[in-house]
């Protein structure tokens, strides 16, 4: 996972740099060019969003051993995008101020400045939108994980119960192995004594045979 996460960080630091360098040549191009540069900017900036939201997801498969020092990593990149958009808008209004000048001259500062206030109010919605799409999404993978857990709980309980169904079998299995034994146990010396009789009965028998014989003569 850290080698993805690192693929992800070397793109970050290729489109940042690019960026960066478009970014500090919007102000000194003027027309179609500039125009142009503004939207291939634009779509630079929505591929780095899509990246860090890589990053993000990719931290959360990393052990959470591990995860503070991509967290930190993480940070920073965010910070230096916010750092980037900033600089894109204050381009885009150096970019609107040159072209207002050249069509309408100096009378719609005013205009102007409401136009860049709602710029940076949309800035803000979008970037509340981008924060409410990851809580959502955040939300679904911990509603998913904590479905998995319910899932594994009652695997889990299942389990234990069958457990318990056999250690009640096995103790009831050896309950009546323990009463056959008994039994055996007891036959075994009702027969001794009834072989110890019977032998008294026979010697008995063999010893008066012997008297009465001896005596007969």
């Amino acid at each position: 996972m850290s080698s993805d996460f690192e693929a992800y960080e070397q793109d970050f630091g290729t489109l940042t740099a690019e960026i960066t360098n478009k970014i500090g040549r919007i102000p000194k191009l003027a027309g179609e060019e500039k125009t142009q540069l503004v939207l291939n900017v634009d779509k630079q900036l929505e591929e780095v969003r899509e990246l860090l939201e890589q990053m993000d997801l990719e931290i959360r498969e990393i052990p959470i051993q591990s995860r503070g020092m991509y967290n930190s990593r993480l940070k920073s990149y965010k910070q230096e995008m916010e750092k980037l958009e900033k600089d894109f808008k204050r381009s885009r209004i150096a970019y609107s101020d040159e072209v207002r000048n050249e069509l309408l001259g100096d009378g719609a500062s005013s205009s102007e400045s409401q136009r860049a206030h709602l710029l940076d109010n949309t800035e803000r919605l979008e970037r509340s939108s981008r924060r409410l799409e990851a809580g959502y999404q955040i939300a679904v993978e911990t509603e998913q994980v904590g479905q998995e857990i319910l899932t594994n709980l009652h695997i889990d309980r299942e389990k234990i119960q069958r457990s318990r169904d056999r250690l009640r079998e096995t103790d009831a299995n050896l309950g009546k192995s323990s009463r056959i034994l008994t039994g055996m146990l007891r036959r075994i010396i009702q027969n001794r004594i009834l072989v110890f009789i019977l032998g008294a009965i026979l010697l008995l028998t063999i010893i008066l045979a012997i008297y009465f014989n001896l005596r007969g003569q």
